[in-house]
C-alpha cells in the first residue's frame, strides 16, 4: 500500500485506512494505529530519539495531532549518566524542570503541540514498512482467530500452488498446507484444483498461522461419514474409532445409542450407497466398517475381522494381547504385508500379537516339558510325580514349598507323608537357591541395605547388581521403565527395550513402589501416607479417537457378535 496518504488530507487518510481494513478483513482502528505509529516513528527521526512523541488520529474526522511529552521524575531516577546510559524519551528531572517553572513537581506531564512536517524519502521508508507490518500482523491474527476453532472440520478450498509434494491450499481468507504425508498416496493436484481437506491443528508461528490440512487423517473419514449418514450427524451412531493405511484400507468402529438401528447397516446404506461415496472421495480406500464393543477383548476380535479368532489372552499391564486363530486363517489375520493386524491394533490400542492354535499348543506341551523337567531336578522325584504337581496347577518350586500340606497331599495318590517330603526337598532346594544367589550377590557388590528395603528379593538383588545398580541410592535414583521396560519406535516398528527386573513381570504401581521406598530410605522423600483402595468408576469414551476401560482376559470363542462385513462389490465394500 502507498503512504501518500500521511501527509494528504484528513479525507484521504480515513480512505486509505478503510480500504485497507476492507481489502484485509481487518478492523479500520487497527490501521488508523499503524499510521500512528508510522508518523510517530517519522516525527522521532525529525525531531530526535530522545523525544517521546505521541500521534493522534481522530477516526471520524482523520484530524492528526502531534505532540510532544515530557514527564517530570526525581534526581535520583534509575539511569546512569556517567556510565553512558539514556535516559529514557521524554524524561526531565526535577532539578531541570524546576529552572522553567519553580511549581513543578514529580509526575507533571508537559504537553506540546508540534506542527505538521512533510515525509523525506527516507521517513515514507520507514512509514510503509511500519504500517505494512503492523498489518500483516493484524492479518495474521485474524486468520489465527478465526481458523483456531475449526480444527476437526472439513474445509474445501482451491491448490493455489505445489511444492515439493506439499500443497497450498486457498481456503479463501487464509492459506492451508497440506504435506506429504498427509496426503493420500498417487494423489495428485493441479493449481486451481477444488480440493476438500480436514483442518487438524492450527499454529501461532512467526511467519504467521499455520493451518495444517489432511487426507489421511482418521478424522477427515469420520467427517465425510458424519455428511454422507444423517445417523452419525445426529449423534444416533458415533464413531468411535478409526485406523487407516491412506489410499489403501481402513477400519472404523460405530456403535448405536439406539438399540434399534444397525450402526454397521447404516453406515454402509442400501447396496453400498452411503459408503461408496466415501470410499470415492479416499480414492478407492477399501473400509472395514465394525462394531465397537466396551468389552475389549470382544472389540479386538471384530477389529480383527474377516479372521476368525479362537481365543484372546490379554496383559493388561503392557496393553498386549495374544490372539489364537486356526492355522488356516493365520494367513487373513495378518493381512498382506501386515496390514490386517497392523491397523487392528491402532483401532484397539493394543499391542496385538498373533498365533496359531497348533503353535500355542506346541508352546503349552513346551511349558509342561519345562515345568516338569524342574520339579524332577529340583526335587529329586520322577517323571509321574512331576507331571501330577504339573497337571495340578504348580508352576514353581516356591509353589509347592510354601503352599498347604493339605493340597500337595490332596493329589490323587500323594498322602501326608509324601507332601511334607516333597515340601521339604522343596525348601531345602529354595535355600540351596537363595545361598547361590546370595554368594553372586556380595561378588557383584551389592549391599546388604537393598536387601533391607521392602519388596527386594535375592533374585532381584543379583538382577540389580546385573545392571549396576548396587545400592539403595542407585535404586533410588531410578523410574519405573528403568525397571519394567519400555517400547520405543525405531525404523517405524514399535521395539521392547528390556528393564533392569524384565524377567520378574513387575507392574507399574509395582516398579513405583519399590523405587519410592528406596527414596524414603534415603531421605528424599517422606513416607507417603496409606490411601484407602476406593472403586474406580469408568465413564463411557465417547470421543471419535477415544477407546474404552481395559477388561479381563476372556475367550474368544465366548465373545459376542463377530464383525459384521458391509457387502462387498455391487453391494459395496467390506467392513
Amino acid at each position: 500500500m502507498s503512504l501518500t496518504g500521511i501527509s494528504a488530507n484528513r479525507l484521504e487518510l480515513l480512505q486509505i485506512a478503510e480500504a485497507v481494513a476492507r481489502e484485509k478483513s481487518i478492523d479500520k482502528e487497527i490501521v488508523i494505529e499503524a499510521i500512528e505509529e508510522a508518523i510517530q516513528k517519522g516525527a522521532r527521526s525529525r525531531y530526535g530519539a530522545e523525544h517521546d512523541i505521541r500521534v493522534n488520529i481522530d477516526p471520524k474526522t482523520g484530524e492528526t495531532v502531534i505532540k510532544r511529552v515530557v514527564t517530570v521524575v526525581s534526581d535520583d531516577a534509575a539511569w546512569d549518566e556517567e556510565a553512558g546510559e539514556e535516559a529514557p524519551p521524554g524524561i526531565m528531572r526535577l532539578s531541570e524542570a524546576r529552572r522553567d517553572d519553580p511549581k513543578a513537581q514529580i509526575g507533571q506531564v508537559y504537553e506540546e503541540i508540534l506542527p505538521p512536517f512533510e515525509f523525506g524519502r527516507v521517513q515514507t521508508q520507514m512509514a510503509r514498512q511500519v504500517v505494512t507490518g503492523k498489518v500483516r500482523e493484524a492479518e495474521r491474527e485474524r486468520q489465527h482467530e478465526e481458523f483456531k476453532d475449526r480444527v476437526g472440520e472439513i474445509i474445501s478450498g482451491s491448490v493455489k500452488r505445489v511444492e515439493y509434494g506439499n500443497v497450498v491450499v486457498d481456503l479463501g481468507r487464509g492459506e492451508g498446507i497440506m504435506r506429504r504425508d498427509q496426503s493420500i498416496p498417487r494423489e495428485n493436484f493441479n493449481i486451481g484444483d477444488r480440493i476438500r481437506c480436514y483442518i487438524y491443528d492450527v499454529r501461532r508461528e512467526t511467519k504467521g498461522p499455520q493451518i495444517l490440512l489432511s487426507r489421511a487423517h482418521g478424522g477427515f473419514m469420520a467427517k465425510l461419514f458424519a455428511q454422507e449418514v444423517p445417523e452419525v450427524y445426529d449423534g444416533v451412531i458415533e464413531i468411535r474409532a478409526v485406523a487407516r493405511d491412506p489410499g489403501s484400507r481402513a477400519k472404523m468402529a460405530v456403535v448405536s445409542n439406539d438399540s434399534s438401528i444397525d450402526p454397521v447397516g447404516a453406515c454402509v446404506g442400501m447396496r453400498g450407497s452411503r459408503v461408496q461415496a466415501v470410499v470415492a472421495e479416499l480414492q478407492g480406500e477399501k473400509i472395514d466398517i465394525i462394531q465397537w464393543s466396551p468389552d475389549e477383548a470382544t472389540f479386538i476380535v471384530n477389529g480383527l475381522a474377516p479372521a476368525e479368532v479362537s481365543k484372546v489372552v490379554m496383559d493388561e499391564e503392557d496393553e498386549r494381547v495374544e490372539v489364537v486363530v486356526p492355522d488356516e486363517q493365520l494367513s487373513l489375520a495378518i493381512g498382506r504385508r501386515g496390514q490386517n493386524v497392523r491397523l487392528a491394533s491402532q483401532l484397539t490400542g493394543w499391542q496385538i500379537d498373533i498365533m496359531t492354535e497348533s503353535q500355542e499348543s506346541e508352546r503349552r506341551q513346551r511349558e509342561f516339558a519345562e515345568r516338569t523337567a524342574l520339579f524332577q531336578e529340583a526335587l529329586d522325584v520322577d517323571e509321574v510325580i512331576a507331571q501330577l504337581l504339573v497337571t495340578e496347577g504348580f508352576a514353581t518350586v516356591e509353589d509347592v514349598a510354601y503352599v498347604d500340606n493339605a493340597e500337595v497331599a490332596a493329589i490323587e495318590g500323594f498322602d501326608e507323608d509324601t507332601a511334607e517330603e516333597i515340601q521339604a526337598r522343596a525348601r531345602d532346594f529354595l535355600e540351596k537357591i537363595a545361598t547361590e544367589y546370595d554368594t553372586k550377590r556380595l561378588a557383584l557388590g551389592v549391599e546388604d541395605g537393598l536387601l533391607e528395603i521392602q519388596g527386594v528379593t535375592l533374585p532381584m538383588a543379583v538382577a540389580l547388581g546385573e545392571g549396576d545398580v548396587k545400592s539403595v541410592e542407585d535404586l533410588a535414583g531410578l523410574i519405573p521403565d528403568d525397571l519394567r521396560g519400555w517400547f520405543e519406535t525405531k525404523d517405524g516398528e514399535r521395539v521392547r527395550e528390556p528393564g533392569i527386573l524384565e524377567s520378574f513381570n513387575m507392574d507399574a504401581a509395582d516398579a513405583e513402589a519399590l523405587i519410592m521406598r528406596a527414596r524414603v530410605a534415603m531421605g528424599w522423600v517422606e513416607a507417603p501416607e496409606p490411601v484407602p483402595e476406593a472403586e474406580v468408576e469408568y465413564s463411557e469414551v465417547d470421543a471419535v479417537f477415544g477407546h474404552a476401560p481395559e477388561q479381563a482376559p476372556v475367550e474368544a470363542a465366548e465373545a459376542e457378535e463377530p464383525a459384521a462385513e458391509a457387502p462387498a462389490a455391487e453391494e459395496g465394500p467390506e467392513a
